[in-house]
């Protein structure tokens, strides 16, 4: 095996040891904030050992040792700081050494125990979708400030603040009431969504998908919907996923290559979870209180069902998106609204909606507003003003993928407009 393929396959195994052995710890000590830094260390530990000594006959049980141990020298040090006494380094150790282990026991439901914890009123809701991020999804911080429109160093801090207040607030790793379920529940929704669509379209690096980081977002809404099998909104995010989930494999060539929606074959759609997805759609529509994500499970059924591009829906599409845009006005829907919106009326409508948003501080310098632009200036004929935003686009984004089909759309134009007749 090759070191790039041996590294990449760490990477895998870290992300997805890093939330059990952080509920494993946790369950031993209770302490969110050092026991996370422990497990933070660990997989630090491993990645470098990894490399030269190879990866252990248990990876996780490995990883479990190494953060219990380092959770023994954390607080050894905190004995010794706040002890008057002289307390010999062996009675510490007999009280805190954790046990030899050989693979430890998971319970399945404590990755679910672990995203009510970070989600917990004591931290903003902004901050404990960004902690869940990452000690649940296993992104990094730059990965999480990339889904929130805001710098790496913002979004280390917001972090660290919500690890200090579920210190302070004290919050126990144990299963929440319904009331405290509740409280919580938007925001692990929230976390569920933005790791699920993290891993269907990676925000950097070289890989248009993270199919594991996808495939355990819809892992742990499975087992939301478990939880709350009545809830309207956990059906149609839990539906979200599987009908975009369902094109996957159109969604790129054999070389890794970004295919946009229109140029998909669509007979590489999956099936089997369109039909489970408009399922719960419908489920979920019946149930009357309709939510952001039961809108957006709609939308992606009217593409999921249609033959083509030129057979969808999209009247039906921009009616949603016009329901969604009153319940949840981000820019991020004003850009799918203005793009279904020139489906519908023509480029220039779409064209006329998107002046707005470049003015807006959250959207303005984001890759997609110019990446859409282009698309529409494109339709609209009008390819000299489209070539230059592609590019602009290309420049913006961090996915290699995406920056490659954005330049090739560039370059693309720009050979149709000089073999273009006068």
């Amino acid at each position: 095996m090759g070191f790039a393929p041996l590294t990449l396959r760490i990477e895998h195994l870290l992300r997805d040891y890093a939330p059990q052995v952080l509920a494993i710890v946790l369950r031993k000590f209770q302490d969110f904030a050092a026991c996370e830094d422990a497990v933070q260390e660990s997989l630090i530990a491993a990645a470098l050992q990894w490399l030269s000594a190879g990866i252990p006959d248990h990876p996780r049980a490995w990883l479990v040792q190494v953060a219990l141990r380092r959770m023994t020298d954390h607080l050894r040090s905190a004995y010794a700081r706040q002890s008057r006494e002289q307390q010999s380094a062996d009675d510490v150790a007999l009280v805190l050494a954790p046990e030899i282990y050989q693979e430890p026991a998971l319970d399945p439901d404590d990755t679910l125990l672990l995203l009510f914890m970070c989600c917990h009123p004591a931290i903003t809701t902004a901050s404990a979708i960004a902690l869940t991020l990452r000690a649940v999804g296993g992104l990094t911080t730059a990965e999480i400030a990339k889904a929130f429109l805001v710098p790496e160093a913002t979004m280390a801090q917001r972090i660290s603040r919500a690890k200090q207040s579920i210190k302070a607030a004290q919050v126990a790793f144990d299963a929440p009431d319904a009331a405290e379920r509740a409280a919580r529940l938007g925001a692990v929704m929230h976390v569920l969504y933005l790791m699920f669509n993290e891993g269907y379209v990676s925000s950097h690096g070289d890989q248009l998908l993270r199919t594991d980081l996808s495939i355990e977002a819809i892992r742990l809404t499975r087992l939301l919907h478990q939880l709350l099998s009545d809830h309207a909104e956990v059906i149609g995010l839990l539906a979200l996923m599987l009908l975009t989930d369902a094109r996957r494999a159109a969604r790129s060539d054999g070389r890794g290559d970004l295919i946009p929606l229109d140029q998909q074959d669509r007979r590489l759609w999956d099936a089997a979870l369109i039909t489970e997805g408009t399922g719960m759609v419908s489920t979920a529509l019946k149930k009357g209180e309709v939510g952001v994500y039961q809108l957006q499970a709609a939308i992606a059924a009217l593409h999921d069902e249609a033959e083509d591009v030129e057979r969808t829906d999209w009247a039906q599409i921009l009616a949603l998106y016009s329901v969604l845009l009153r319940i949840d006005d981000n820019p991020v829907v004003r850009l799918s609204h203005a793009v279904a919106s020139a489906m519908v009326h023509g480029p220039a409508t779409g064209l006329e909606l998107l002046e707005p948003l470049q003015h807006d501080d959250r959207i303005r310098g984001h890759h997609r507003l110019d990446a859409v632009r282009a698309h529409l200036l494109e339709r609209s004929g009008d390819w000299p003003a489209a070539i230059p935003l592609y590019r602009s686009a290309a420049q913006k984004t961090s996915s290699t993928p995406e920056r490659n089909f954005l330049i090739r759309s560039a370059a693309r134009l720009e050979h149709a407009h000089q073999e273009k007749p006068d």
